[in-house]
């Protein structure tokens, strides 16, 4: 989990450091992808045990919203 939430800004911040914005897109799917394998392993977590569902709601949130903003970025970047 602590790989998948670290390469999600840092590949965010690589990407913004490319010479264009198909490349930068290309980083921002691969932030979306480590987005979407943190949310996995969250509720793998819960499911069998290792996390407690009490809080769970509030870091799904903010991790959709997370997901949802970094999406908003790749339909921009592909017009």
């Amino acid at each position: 989990m602590s790989r998948a939430a670290v390469s999600i800004p840092s590949n965010i911040a690589e990407g913004s450091a490319r010479e264009s914005d198909q490349e930068f897109k290309r980083y921002l799917e691969i932030a979306l992808g480590s987005a979407f394998e943190l949310e996995t392993q969250l509720l793998l977590a819960v499911r069998v045990g290792y996390l407690d569902e009490t809080h769970m709601g509030t870091v799904l949130t903010s991790l959709h919203q997370n997901q949802s903003g970094i999406n908003a970025l790749i339909q921009k970047l592909k017009k």
